[in-house]
């Protein structure tokens, strides 16, 4: 069994994207996967179908957001420092275009700035033709792994 605390933020991601440790449950739950990795940027697709509609006939805001705090939270985990952990403060997002089902779509996040207690991350929700749908900003605090 692998120790995640001993490895880096960046190293514990590799053994995702690589399918050597599962990705997180919410991946699946919501239907996306990890896709591209580097130090301070992340990449995740995934594509939507009717069961994340809202009444009004597009896809849920929530799954959206869903999509850009997973790659705002994974640009921050790729800086994390073995036993370091981290939780989102806070997230901020903007709605841009109404997504319909069957729209492929990537999420990339980034690091805006990483300290030793705070790290701060945006990302936006693309089509794969480039349309975009919406924008994060968040907040993390970084911590000692408990």
């Amino acid at each position: 069994m692998t120790d995640l605390a001993a490895l880096s933020g960046l190293d514990q991601l590799r053994l995702m994207l690589d399918g050597r440790l599962p990705p997180a449950p919410i991946a699946e739950t919501v239907g996306f996967r990890l896709t591209e990795l580097s130090e301070g940027r992340v990449a995740f697709e995934g594509e939507p179908t009717l069961a994340v509609y809202n009444p009004i006939g597009s896809v849920h805001g929530g799954w959206m957001a869903t999509l850009l705090d997973s790659a705002c939270g994974c640009a921050v985990h790729s800086m994390l420092k073995p036993g370091q952990a981290y939780t989102t403060l806070e997230l901020k997002t903007v709605f841009h275009k109404a997504l319909k089902a069957g729209v492929p779509v990537r999420a990339e996040g980034r690091i805006v700035q990483s300290g030793r207690r705070a790290a701060f991350s945006e990302a936006d929700l693309r089509g794969l033709d480039g349309t975009l749908y919406a924008t994060a900003t968040s907040t993390c605090l970084v911590m000692e792994r408990v």
